[in-house]
């Protein structure tokens, strides 16, 4: 079932507001895929870009998450698509994965971000000593994050409209 999609209260405190944008920006990605087929999930509406696929995103967006929370954060070891030696947009090749278990996974992740976003000030420093961007403080993070999702929700809204015609934001 699909999240909510809420947006925060017009006036509460900074973590309130940047939470409540990201995980309604979550909710729409969730959304978005909503009564799709795999083999719809699965296909590309855009030649010039094969890998951008409804299930492609979701899977791109479970990897992002992982990588600035537990990654560049935390400092957790580089692990995952996006850090193997393979081919650009590897975290986007998921033919063959439903779906549902995306979601699935999507969903987790953002529980694990959630809880580490909630244990720490906003103040606190990324610390991994490998990548630049860890020197950023976790309100950075999430603020991107906040962008990333949304962004990526975009193209969700306009992939699904070509697959079936589906369309509204909120």
């Amino acid at each position: 079932m699909t999240p909510p999609r809420n947006r925060p209260p017009f006036v509460a405190d900074e973590r309130t507001q940047l939470i409540g944008w990201f995980d309604m920006q979550r909710s729409i990605i969730q959304w978005k895929c909503e009564g799709l087929s795999d083999v719809d999930a699965h296909r590309s509406v855009l030649p010039t870009s094969p890998c951008m696929t409804m299930a492609g995103l979701v899977s791109h967006m479970r990897w992002v998450e992982h990588c600035w929370f537990e990654v560049l954060f935390l400092g957790r070891p580089a692990e995952g698509p996006q850090f193997d030696d393979g081919p650009e947009d590897a975290d986007m090749m998921v033919e063959g994965i439903p779906l549902a278990q995306l979601l699935d996974e999507y969903e987790r992740q953002c529980a694990v971000s959630n809880e580490i976003i909630a244990a720490h000030s906003l103040d606190d420093i990324g610390r991994h000593p490998d990548f630049g961007s860890a020197a950023a403080t976790l309100r950075w993070m999430v603020i991107h994050m906040v962008e990333e999702t949304a962004r990526h929700a975009g193209h969700m809204d306009t992939i699904r409209e070509l697959l079936d015609g589906e369309k509204g934001y909120y």
